[in-house]
């Protein structure tokens, strides 16, 4: 099935289900597949200075949220954050200030533990949703990177953001529309990589 296709009925799906209004998703124009999504993205440290709009990043964070998690208890919480001084703030809190204070928009990712059950299995729920949006902000056209050296400040992160420690940062995504795509990687070969095939 062409990638036109899976992302009408995507659209139509969230529209009914997750309470996205169908009026402010954007229309993916990329046929790309899941699996070519995966391959091309990179992390993008660079970009424009063209705004993100709230419906795209509303788009990636439905995204995230059908991720699969433990029990169904979808323990994830965002903030949206495109004020310019938040930004700066947040930038004085990671030695990647930079890419903060370049970047038009980020996503706070959290996990809200009043919902957690697990701690490993809701952690590993966290790294499913934010998969889930690198990859969507890949089909969008747009750029993205994972910051996690932020967590070591989360506490400030919070107070900046006029949250409690019922919300445990997971994660601080950049997003914006890239500069460039000068970007390489490279993986091992796959052998290295499985145990057994029994």
């Amino acid at each position: 099935m062409r990638q036109w296709e899976l992302t009408t009925k995507w659209y139509s799906f969230t529209n009914m289900n997750s309470g996205v209004n169908k009026t402010n998703l954007v229309n993916m124009q990329k046929k790309t597949t899941v699996f070519d999504a995966i391959l091309s993205r990179r992390s993008i440290r660079d970009f424009t200075t063209e705004p993100v709009s709230t419906a795209l990043l509303e788009t990636i964070v439905t995204a995230g949220i059908w991720a699969p998690s433990g029990l169904n208890n979808q323990p994830w919480r965002f903030v949206l954050i495109r004020d310019e001084e938040i930004r700066g703030k947040l930038a004085d809190l990671t030695s990647y200030s930079h890419v903060v204070r370049g970047a038009p928009a980020l996503i706070a990712v959290y996990l809200d533990t009043e919902t957690m059950y697990d701690a490993v299995k809701d952690h590993q729920a966290a790294g499913a949703c934010i998969q889930n949006m690198l990859l969507c902000t890949e089909e969008l056209g747009l750029g993205g990177v994972w910051l996690g050296q932020i967590l070591k400040n989360r506490q400030q992160v919070n107070e900046v953001l006029g949250l409690d420690d019922r919300f445990d940062l997971m994660a601080l995504l950049a997003i914006g529309h890239p500069l460039h795509h000068n970007q390489q990687s490279r993986r091992k070969p796959l052998s290295d990589f499985i145990l057994k095939n029994v």
